[in-house]
C-alpha cells in the first residue's frame, strides 16, 4: 500500500526516456563531445549582489536583494560561482525576464519571520527525517524574495490576497515535481503564478522562481527552480546546492530543443558530468536514475537529491469537500482521497484495522460534532454495496448518518482523521527507498479552518500539536485570523503573518 504507484512509475520512466542514456563516468564531458578538462573545484563562494547589482544568472534564483529582477538572461558559465562545476560554455539564449524596477523593495520582513511562539531556530537544526524547513518564493505571484521558515506546525495568516494560497500552491507544485509529475501537471495555471506587473522580454517570455531547503541526515540542501511560463511552459534553470557548493546546475541553451544542459558533481578526473535533461521534469528527481554512486562526489549528489525527493514526495494536499462526503461510497482499499470523498470507506478500514486511531477519532468527534457522540460506526447492506458512516448516539438514540451532518462537522472529521493517521491510510505514494518510520508526512491544508467554529478549530490545533510533536507528521496550513490569534499563544506553533 505504501509502494510507488504505477502512475508515478510511468511518469518517471517517461522522464528518463526524454533524457540521454546514463553518463556516470567521471571522464564524461559535454554530451556528444570529448572529455572536458577543468581545474580542481574549490569550495564555491559568492557574495550576494547589492540591491541594484546586475541580475542573477539565468536559471539560478537570485539572492534576496536581487530577486526583484526575476528571470533574466546571462551566460551559461554564470550558472555557478567561479571555478565551480561548469567550464565556460556558449552563451545562454535570453530567458524570461521580470525587469528590475517594476516591483517594490524585494525584502518583506513580515513575510520572512514566523510569528507566534514556535521555535525560531527550527529550520537550522538537523533532522533525522527528511523535511522541508524553508520555502522560498523569489518571484511567485504576489511574493518577491519571500523566505518562509517551516516548522513542525506552521500556519499562514493574513488578509485576503496576501498570498497564503500561493505559498501552499508552490509547496504542492514542488511536491508534485518531486514525485515525477510533468511541469504542466504541477502548474495547472502557470500564468497565474507570474509576478505582478512582470513585463515580457523581447521574445515575449515571462516566468517565476521558487525553491525550498530540505534538512535531514545529509544536512540542509537547497533546491532552486526557475520556470518559464510564457509563451511555453518549461524549466529554464535548476540548482541543487549544499553548504555553498553546487551539486547540480541546469540551463536552457537552445530554445528550439525540449531539454536543458545539466552538470552535476561527480569527482574523479574531470570533477563533473554534463548531459541534457528534459525541460519539463525536475532534474533532481532524475539524478538517482542517472548517477551510479561510484565516487565520493556522486554519493554526495545522490544523498542530497534523494533527501530532497523523499521530503517533497512526503506531502499530502488535503481539502475536504463536504458536498462529496455525504453519499455512501462503494468499499475500496480504504485510502483517503485529497477531497475526503471516500471518508466512509476509510472509517470502515480504520475501525477494523486500527482500533487505537479509530478510538482517538471518535473521542475527537465528541468535541467537534454537535450532540451526544458515543462512537463512529459504518453500515453496509448485508449482501454488499455502498458503505455509509454514522455517528453512534447511544443505545437509546438513533444513529446519525454523515449525510445529515453540517459542512463544518464533516470537514472537522476528515481533517482529524488525516492528522491521526499516516501515509498507509492516505492516497499518496511515499518514497519506497526509506522505511516509513524514517519519513515525515507533511499535510498541506489551504483554508484549514473554513466552515469550522472556534471549538472545532481549537480541537484540530490540539490534535495537530499532538501528532506533530511526535515527529512523524508536519502541518503547513493557511488559516483565518481567528484561528491564527488562538494559535499565537500556543507553544510549538509558528504563525507566518502575511500583509503585516
Amino acid at each position: 500500500m505504501d509502494a510507488t504507484s504505477d502512475a508515478t512509475a510511468g511518469r518517471t520512466a517517461a522522464a528518463v526516456a526524454l533524457a540521454d542514456t546514463r553518463t556516470d563516468s567521471p571522464e564524461a564531458g559535454p554530451a556528444g563531445g570529448q572529455p572536458a578538462a577543468v581545474p580542481p573545484t574549490p569550495p564555491a563562494t559568492s557574495a550576494p549582489p547589492a540591491p541594484h547589482a546586475p541580475p542573477a544568472p539565468h536559471g539560478v534564483p537570485p539572492a534576496p536583494a536581487a530577486a526583484a529582477a526575476g528571470l533574466r538572461p546571462a551566460p551559461a558559465v554564470a550558472l555557478v560561482p567561479p571555478a565551480a562545476l561548469v567550464p565556460p560554455a556558449a552563451p545562454v539564449p535570453p530567458g524570461p525576464a521580470v525587469p528590475a524596477g517594476t516591483v517594490g523593495d524585494p525584502v518583506v520582513p513580515a513575510q520572512a519571520r514566523p510569528g507566534g511562539s514556535g521555535p525560531a531556530d527550527e529550520p537550522a537544526r538537523q533532522h533525522p527525517r527528511p523535511v522541508v524547513t524553508e520555502l522560498r518564493l523569489s518571484a511567485f505571484g504576489p511574493h518577491r524574495s519571500a523566505v518562509f521558515p517551516l516548522g513542525p506546525l506552521t500556519l499562514f495568516a493574513g488578509p485576503s490576497g496576501s498570498g497564503k494560497s500561493h505559498a501552499l500552491e508552490a509547496y504542492e507544485a514542488l511536491a508534485g515535481l518531486g514525485s515525477g509529475a510533468a511541469l504542466e501537471e504541477a502548474f495547472a495555471d502557470p500564468c497565474a503564478r507570474i509576478p505582478d506587473r512582470a513585463v515580457p522580454d523581447a521574445q515575449r517570455r515571462r516566468g517565476f522562481r521558487l525553491g525550498v531547503t530540505v534538512d535531514g541526515p545529509a544536512g540542509p540542501v537547497r533546491l532552486d527552480l526557475a520556470v518559464q511560463a510564457e509563451p511555453t511552459l518549461r524549466i529554464v534553470g535548476e540548482r541543487l546546492s549544499q553548504d555553498g557548493q553546487i551539486l547540480l546546475a541546469t540551463a536552457l541553451r537552445d530554445p528550439g530543443r525540449r531539454s536543458v544542459q545539466a552538470a552535476w558533481l561527480t569527482g574523479g578526473a574531470s570533477g563533473f558530468t554534463r548531459a541534457p535533461l528534459p525541460d519539463d521534469r525536475l532534474g533532481t528527481a532524475l539524478l538517482p536514475l542517472r548517477v551510479a554512486g561510484s565516487t565520493a562526489g556522486q554519493r554526495q549528489v545522490l544523498a542530497a537529491a534523494e533527501q530532497v525527493v523523499v521530503a517533497l514526495r512526503s506531502a499530502f494536499p488535503c481539502d475536504p469537500r463536504p458536498d462529496r462526503m455525504r453519499a455512501a461510497v462503494p468499499p475500496g482499499e480504504g485510502r483517503l482521497l485529497g477531497d475526503c470523498a471516500n471518508l466512509a470507506d476509510v472509517l470502515r478500514r480504520t475501525r477494523s484495522e486500527c482500533g487505537t486511531r479509530h478510538a482517538l477519532l471518535a473521542q475527537a468527534a465528541r468535541t467537534g460534532c454537535a450532540g451526544l457522540v458515543v462512537g463512529l460506526d459504518v453500515r453496509a447492506p448485508a449482501g454488499g454495496g455502498p458503505v455509509a458512516a454514522v455517528l453512534d448516539r447511544g443505545p437509546d438514540r438513533p444513529a446519525t448518518e454523515l449525510a445529515r451532518l453540517g459542512a463544518g462537522e464533516l470537514r472537522f472529521l476528515a481533517l482529524a482523521l488525516v492528522l491521526l493517521t499516516g501515509p498507509g491510510v492516505l492516497a499518496m505514494d511515499p518514497a519506497a527507498e526509506l522505511l516509513s518510520a524514517r519519513q515525515a508526512l507533511t499535510v498541506l491544508a489551504d483554508d484549514f479552518d473554513r466552515g469550522l467554529d472556534r471549538r472545532q478549530s481549537a480541537e484540530l490545533l490540539r490534535l495537530a500539536l499532538l501528532s506533530c510533536g511526535r515527529g512523524h507528521i508536519r502541518l503547513v496550513a493557511a488559516v483565518g485570523e481567528g484561528t491564527a490569534a488562538a494559535a499565537r499563544d500556543l507553544p510549538g506553533v509558528a504563525v507566518v503573518d502575511l500583509g503585516a
